[in-house]
């Protein structure tokens, strides 16, 4: 039925690590997600479950899973490279999507300097960044 019986001690003990740690953060983000009140902010808690909350248990099943074995287990990691790429971009075309968005329903969520800024990030109130180079 099950193997971890089968697990050495020296295995275990950084193996309910990782799983302790990768549950505590994605726990966090969890209320973070539900704690915070505006779309902007929440956009922040997620990250952290993702980032070190997946990593550390992709860790742990990776270590799990090659002592048992005897032989290195690398697979996860496709999953883990997968879960961190993905999440900060669709992340960013969210916040931007949310950005656009707000602006043409002129949000009270909005600050005046994400009012005037464009989307690339410079602002065009500023005459250094507008002005023209010789």
């Amino acid at each position: 039925m099950s193997h971890l019986g089968d697990l050495p001690m020296w295995a275990a003990v950084p193996i309910a690590f990782f799983l302790i740690l990768g549950s505590t953060l994605a726990l966090l983000g969890s209320l973070g997600l539900v704690r915070m009140r505006q779309f902007y902010q929440r956009l922040h808690a997620p990250t952290l479950n993702t980032s070190w909350g997946t990593a550390s248990v992709i860790l742990a099943s990776m270590l799990m899973f090659s002592v048992l074995d005897t032989r290195p287990i690398l697979h996860e990691l496709v999953i883990g490279v997968f879960v961190m790429i993905t999440t900060p971009i669709s992340l960013l075309l969210l916040g931007l999507a949310a950005l656009r968005r707000d602006r043409v329903k002129d949000s009270p969520d909005l600050t005046d300097l994400a009012r005037t800024r464009r989307i690339t990030g410079r602002d065009p109130a500023d005459p250094a960044e507008t002005a023209p180079e010789d």
